[in-house]
């Protein structure tokens, strides 16, 4: 509600400028925004497998560009290249992934950290911060698809002794991702935005600009922990 107070504030003093670039702001984030909403209703609601839906998100990215008149062979191919390109990638990671699992797991790897942790005594809430930390380092030097598909699978045996919904927890660990995304001192998204920003833009300047998201982002955690309810009750909802 006091959002909706300083919104309805803000719009209320809404001025010739402001109106316009709202009304470009709409137009080129609705349509995507739309899109998204239309992927992820089809799974929610049954109608697509995951799968499936990113058929659905592909057929209407077409239609944007169309409607755009940006769309021509030369995108489209290229398109086609990186999604081949980029399954190839992922492909191969399951596939270093499901070698490294075993191999670590016949070498007594997995049974040997399990006891290490155990051995700690943590409480449940002392986990969490620790998993998630080691999660938080991770982000720096690695992307996404390692992590979850080779460190996620070490800690997930360790929830239920702990007592922990995996649901929860999987669901902090991608948000923490982002966290990870924005911190110094590797933050692969200032990296990309320093890539595409104009060359009087510092590197710094972008690390200090990203500082308020990245506590929102941590702050979000805490809440999401404190009141699990917040992220779990969609999923009860949905699978019971």
């Amino acid at each position: 509600m006091l959002s909706a107070l300083v919104l309805f504030r803000y719009y209320s003093n809404m001025t010739a400028e402001r109106l316009q670039l709202i009304k470009l702001l709409t137009s080129s984030v609705m349509p995507l925004g739309i899109l998204t909403i239309v992927v992820l209703a089809v799974i929610l609601f049954g109608i697509t497998t995951a799968t499936e839906s990113a058929a659905v998100g592909a057929a209407g990215a077409f239609l944007l560009a169309f409607q755009a008149r940006t769309l021509n062979w030369q995108r489209t191919k290229e398109a086609v290249f990186l999604t081949a390109k980029t399954t190839a990638m992922v492909c191969w990671l399951f596939i270093g992934s499901a070698l490294f699992s075993a191999v670590f797991a016949i070498l007594g790897g997995q049974a040997l950290l399990e006891q290490w942790v155990l051995s700690l005594n943590l409480t449940p809430v002392q986990f969490m911060i620790l998993s998630q930390a080691i999660i938080f380092l991770l982000g720096w030097p690695l992307e996404w698809t390692e992590i979850i598909i080779i460190f996620v699978p070490i800690f997930l045996p360790l929830l239920q002794h702990f007592d922990i919904d995996p649901v929860l927890w999987g669901v902090l660990v991608f948000v923490n991702l982002q966290a990870a995304f924005l911190s110094p001192p590797v933050a692969m998204s200032a990296f990309y935005l320093k890539g595409v920003a104009p060359a009087h833009v510092t590197i710094n300047q972008i690390f200090a600009g990203m500082m308020p998201y990245m506590l929102i982002v941590i702050l979000c955690m805490v809440i999401m922990y404190i009141w699990p309810a917040i992220t779990l009750w969609l999923p009860e909802y949905l699978y019971g």
